[in-house]
C-alpha cells in the first residue's frame, strides 16, 4: 500500500512540476513513512525537473568532466543531450593540465581512432602536437557545432623563450557517452 501511495504521489508530483504548479506535500506524508519505519527528508522548495535531473547525474558527470562536477547549476548539458561549451572547455583545461594529459587521461579520455593514429607517430606525442613536455598549456574559447555534433577549441603550449605553438582539440558533443578527446589538429 505504501508503495503504491508513493509510487502515485511521485507521479503526482511530477505532473504537477511538468505544468509549473506548486505542489504542497501533505503533512501525512512524514507520519505514513514513519510508520512505515522509513525517513523522509522535507524540501524547503518544490524540486524541479532540471534539479532534479541534475542531481541524478551529477556523480557520474563528474567522472565524464574529467574530474569536475558541475556546482550552482551554472553549465548544465543542453536539453538535446550534448556537452556545453563550459563543459568541454572544463574537460579540456583538466585534460592537458599544465604540462599535458596524464597516462590515465591518455587511456580513458581519448577516443579509440585518436588513440590509434597517437600510436602511429612513435616519438611525436600527437596528443600535444609536440616532441617535448611544454612549460605550460593553455586552452582558448570553445565552439560548438551542434550540426557536425562537436565543440573545440584552441590548444596552446608554451616553451622556453617565449615561444607558443597552436593546435585545435576536438570533442563529441554527446553526452550519453563520457566525455573524451576525439582529434587533434596540429598546426604546420
Amino acid at each position: 500500500m505504501l508503495r503504491h501511495a508513493s509510487r502515485t504521489t511521485a507521479i503526482a508530483a511530477a505532473t504537477a512540476v511538468a505544468l509549473g504548479l506548486t505542489l504542497t506535500v501533505a503533512s501525512a506524508a512524514p507520519a505514513t513513512a514513519a510508520a512505515a519505519g522509513t525517513s523522509v527528508q522535507q524540501q524547503s522548495q518544490p524540486d524541479t525537473r532540471t534539479d532534479r535531473a541534475d542531481r541524478t547525474d551529477r556523480g557520474d558527470r563528474a567522472d565524464r568532466t574529467g574530474g569536475t562536477s558541475r556546482t550552482g547549476g551554472t553549465s548544465r548539458t543542453d536539453v538535446n543531450g550534448r556537452y556545453t561549451a563550459e563543459e568541454i572547455r572544463r574537460f579540456l583545461v583538466s585534460f592537458y593540465g599544465k604540462h599535458g594529459p596524464s597516462a590515465w587521461k591518455r587511456q580513458h579520455q581519448v577516443s579509440a581512432e585518436l588513440k590509434k593514429k597517437a600510436a602511429e607517430t612513435p616519438g611525436y606525442d600527437l596528443l600535444l602536437c609536440a616532441q617535448n613536455t611544454p612549460r605550460n598549456i593553455s586552452v582558448g574559447k570553445v565552439t560548438t557545432a551542434q550540426s557536425a555534433r562537436v565543440g573545440w577549441a584552441t590548444v596552446t603550449t608554451h616553451w622556453s623563450g617565449g615561444r607558443k605553438e597552436h593546435f585545435t582539440a576536438y570533442v563529441d558533443l554527446d553526452a550519453t557517452r563520457p566525455i573524451e578527446l576525439l582529434d587533434v589538429a596540429c598546426s604546420t
